[in-house]
């Protein structure tokens, strides 16, 4: 089960070290980095987002196209490996190409992460 065929695919890391760490909202567990920032300016199911080179401790679901505010893309959610929390998607495809900079990339909406050691 891996990330290139189309099944659930598991990103897994102990905890990040370092100051400035965002966590999953439900159950505190490291999620992401903030030097792995790319931008604050995006849009989520539920208000604002995040846009992150680099995720970990998140499961990936299956992919499926999906329209979004900037056009049609294959995405797959990415949930919390402790706790299954919904935290955002992962960029699969961009089908137009002033948004293939996207793809390999991940969302996380700022109402489900929360900043720690800041």
């Amino acid at each position: 089960m891996g990330e290139g065929d189309g099944e659930a695919g598991f990103t897994a890391a102990p905890a990040i070290p370092g100051p400035r760490i965002y966590s999953c909202c439900n159950c505190r567990c490291h999620v992401a980095d903030h030097d792995e920032i790319i931008s604050k300016c995006f849009q989520g199911r539920n208000g604002r987002a995040y846009l992150f080179t680099n995720v970990v401790n998140v499961t990936i679901g299956v992919k499926e196209d999906r329209q979004l505010r900037t056009g049609l893309h294959t995405v797959a959610d990415i949930c919390c490996y402790q706790c299954q929390e919904v935290l955002g998607w992962k960029y699969e495809k961009a089908f137009e190409e002033s948004q293939k900079y996207k793809e390999g990339k991940y969302i996380l909406e700022k109402v489900k992460v929360m900043k720690e050691n800041w």
